[in-house]
């Protein structure tokens, strides 16, 4: 089965070291702390630029908030690194057999289902900011 992309995660993980520690964030800081290449924090962070969230110094390296934690939910962030596929997080398989009735009506049954689930997510991860994730930090 095919995961959910990581970017989130590491998305998550980039922001907040950025907003206890904006001294100390350059891309290979980052790196370390989430154990990546470097490459993988540069992608994101432009990610993240261009969804507004962060400013990138270029030249000395390193990056700030745009916004202030408590303005950035879990939603910015996902919506930014662009995890979903179309803006759909389930996907249904193709060419179902049109002759059965299962293969004929599972996409619009299924899809119904799972756009709710999907909806249902995302109203959670606009409940967190990443301001209190931090906080749980300690």
């Amino acid at each position: 089965m095919k995961q959910i992309s990581t970017r989130f995660s590491i998305a998550v993980h980039t922001l907040s070291l950025i907003a206890i520690s904006p001294v100390d964030c350059t891309g290979d800081f980052i790196a370390g702390s989430v154990n990546t290449n470097p490459v993988v924090i540069r992608r994101i962070m432009s990610m993240l630029k261009k969804a507004g969230l962060v400013d990138v110094r270029p030249g000395v390296g390193g990056a700030t908030l745009v916004r202030d934690p408590a303005q950035i939910t879990l939603l910015d962030i996902y919506r930014a690194v662009h995890v979903t596929e179309e803006n759909r997080l389930f996907r249904i398989h193709e060419n179902s057999n049109i002759q059965c009735q299962v293969g004929r009506n599972i996409e619009k049954v299924l899809q119904e289902e799972l756009a709710e689930a999907q909806t249902a997510m995302e109203q959670r991860l606009a409940q967190t900011t990443l301001d209190e994730l931090i906080h749980r930090f300690n």
